[in-house]
């Protein structure tokens, strides 16, 4: 049985797109079918990425009930040459699209509630996709509440950053424990992580500000701001440090060992 994975954060610029992207790109090098899909429609940044300019339909148009899922799909599995498989499913980048979907009205988001859960059955069980990752938009949009609502994993993109800190303990307590979801922490951006005791320090103090698992902590590597959102670390560096914490994360996932 396939699983979803909605990847959020409190707010923007904590890495949660490159944790999405380069996520998927590891379970599709360990031999998975997967599909990512852009649901941060008001910036929608995976096109660009992933350098995949035109969908013949957009996730905006699946969840707007003007066609299937599949005419959604893009197989990108030759990025990432491997035994498995690599889908996207992109949001419509241009302007009009980005204000049609900060309009719509609570009714609509029931609607596409219902589409976004119906993918289980489109995807996971007729397809037989080994995973779903929705790349949400940061806060508390209706369209990252649906994706958490549908998943079955929220992995939490966040830093040390003090605003950062205490609104993520605030979804946690106030969204993610409301709707019993099954919650795993990614601290990305941490300084000075090389030292045994600065190690020790921040294990102790995730485990006391947060009170759920840790899927991983994410040093600061200079080399990744450089790049720019060019590369896929998990299949163009794979010797890269990150690419290897993205390796015991999607373990970790596979393994049902989030709890």
């Amino acid at each position: 049985m396939g699983k979803i994975i909605a990847v959020h954060s409190y707010k923007g610029g904590t890495g949660k797109t490159l944790l999405s992207v380069n996520l998927a790109a590891t379970f599709a090098k360990q031999g998975k079918k997967v599909c990512l899909f852009d649901l941060d429609f008001r910036a929608p940044s995976l096109f660009a990425i992933l350098k995949l300019e035109n969908a013949e339909c957009w996730f905006n148009d699946y969840l707007n009930n003007t066609c299937d899922i599949n005419k959604v799909l893009i197989d990108a599995s030759n990025k990432i040459p491997s035994k498995g498989k690599l889908f996207v499913g992109l949001a419509n980048p241009a302007t009009e699209a980005i204000r049609d979907m900060s309009a719509k009205d609570r009714k609509w988001e029931m609607r596409a509630l219902g589409r976004l859960l119906y993918l289980r059955n489109a995807l996971l069980n007729d397809k037989s996709f080994d995973y779903l990752v929705f790349d949400t938009s940061p806060g508390l949009q209706y369209s990252s509440i649906n994706a958490i609502v549908a998943a079955d994993l929220v992995a939490v993109a966040t830093t040390g950053d003090r605003s950062d800190v205490d609104g993520t303990r605030r979804m946690l307590r106030e969204l993610y424990n409301l709707f019993e979801k099954k919650t795993g922490i990614v601290i990305n951006k941490v300084l000075d992580y090389n030292s045994k005791n600065r190690q020790e320090e921040l294990y102790d103090r995730i485990k006391n500000t947060y009170q759920v698992p840790l899927l991983g902590i994410v040093p600061c590597f200079c080399d990744i701001l450089r790049a720019e959102g060019n590369f896929i670390f998990a299949q163009d560096k794979p010797e890269h440090p990150f690419s290897k914490l993205l390796d015991e994360m999607a373990k970790k996932i596979d393994a049902n060992e989030v709890r």
